[in-house]
């Protein structure tokens, strides 16, 4: 009887926990379906004064890609003089510095002990020259990794954005490789946070989350928070910083950024093991700010705080379908128990399951829906490679695990993505 009682109790709060998790992608998935006025005819409309652009590429071992990706920046249609690119060279070869130092670029080249984003770009900004000739004009702040590519509007497009009095946008990142199942999916999960964080969010009013690259900011604003970056999620960190002090962050959805995905699943892993000890590490960070941002209404706030709290989709659905499938045996062979309702239990799993399925389908875009369903079999060794992460997470580093490179695959012409 008390054995009984304990696993209807494990039953419920599971399933709760797993619930959770599943309404909040399942309410912006439908959120992103929706769309707002068309940018195209508010930039044809808009005033088009000068903003000025620091871009960083901070650059970690990056000798592969990093001097393609800063071209991409160079090849711009935006006055010259309103644009200046640093890069943060970090132990990258010295051929490769030698490239990026004949290029009219500042070639900036710290030595850290440990290496990490955040410190790459506080040294940017204690050490750039923001090089603009018009002081009147506002002054940005745009990050890109070092293999990021744009198209040759991408200022452009962006300015406009910086004129509409935004202090903190994040632009379209997308995938610019496909060259296997790993990469494949790779991609399609950046759409799916695209649809759920940022595009669904906005939807709603809420401020998008941050995904590390492809992201503007008003340089004073950048200048004070980025200083206060100490994770090795710093655009994780970065968000809650900005919602404390009630910033939107803005989602432009239509200025693409291309991002080299992940082709192997050593890759993959490394990875999404530093993503998840990444979202344990902002969640404690964010824990003790939340009383005061409830009490405040902060709205911003709480929902960052949830999304840190949210278990990965892969997960979800790596722990719901084998306990669904559990119950449904237990209930064929031995039929419904008169303490433990196993039917009821099914049906709430299975529907569980299925919802999971919704949101996710839902937040694929439509064009990709296909190739999703193309390289689904791979989903479950990606799933496990995800649940083996947890035996390894390490809440207390504070190290950059850097993602390895093959080659600046279809770099040269990111207008043809």
């Amino acid at each position: 009887m008390i054995g009984t009682t304990l696993l209807q109790i494990i039953d419920w709060l599971l399933w709760t926990v797993l619930a959770a998790s599943t309404l909040y992608i399942l309410i912006f998935a439908i959120a992103s379906l929706f769309t707002k006025a068309n940018n195209g005819y508010k930039r044809q409309n808009a005033d088009t004064n000068g903003t000025n652009f620091l871009v960083l590429f901070p650059a970690y071992h990056e000798d592969s890609v990093i001097v393609n990706s800063v071209q991409s920046v160079l090849q711009q249609d935006y006055p010259k003089e309103l644009f200046h690119i640093s890069v943060i060279s970090d132990h990258m070869q010295p051929e490769t510095n030698e490239q990026l130092s004949l290029l009219p670029i500042t070639l900036l080249q710290p030595s850290f002990e440990k290496s990490s984003k955040a410190k790459a770009l506080q040294y940017a900004i204690n050490n750039s020259e923001i090089g603009v000739q018009n002081s009147k004009s506002s002054t940005y702040v745009v990050i890109l990794d070092a293999d990021n590519v744009v198209k040759p509007d991408f200022l452009s497009h962006l300015n406009i954005e910086c004129q509409q009095g935004h202090q903190a946008i994040q632009c379209h990142r997308t995938a610019k490789n496909n060259d296997n199942s790993i990469a494949a999916l790779d991609g399609i999960s950046e759409e799916i946070n695209n649809s759920l964080f940022r595009r669904g969010h906005s939807q709603l009013g809420l401020s998008a989350g941050l995904i590390g690259s492809g992201m503007c900011f008003d340089y004073n604003l950048f200048a004070k928070d980025v200083m206060q970056l100490s994770s090795a999620v710093e655009d994780r960190e970065l968000e809650g910083l900005l919602a404390r002090q009630g910033v939107h962050i803005h989602y432009a959805d239509d200025i693409m950024v291309y991002d080299e995905k992940v082709s192997s699943s050593e890759n993959f892993q490394r990875q999404r093991l530093r993503w998840m000890s990444g979202q344990v590490q902002t969640l404690m960070l964010m824990l003790p700010y939340l009383p005061k941002a409830i009490l405040h209404g902060n709205v911003n706030y709480v929902d960052k705080t949830i999304q840190q709290a949210l278990i990965p989709r892969s997960l979800l659905l790596l722990f719901t379908f084998p306990i669904a499938i559990l119950l449904t045996l237990s209930f064929v062979l031995w039929g419904n128990c008169s303490i433990f309702n196993i039917q009821c239990s099914m049906i709430r799993w299975w529907g569980l399951f299925v919802a999971q399925c919704l949101a996710i389908f839902l937040a694929i875009p439509v064009s990709l829906r296909l190739r999703a369903l193309r390289h689904a079999l791979q989903f479950p060794r990606m799933a496990w490679l995800m649940a083996k992460n947890l035996l390894h997470l390490n809440l207390k580093s504070k190290e950059f695990l850097h993602t390895t490179h093959n080659t600046g695959m279809n770099a040269e012409k990111p207008e043809t993505v």
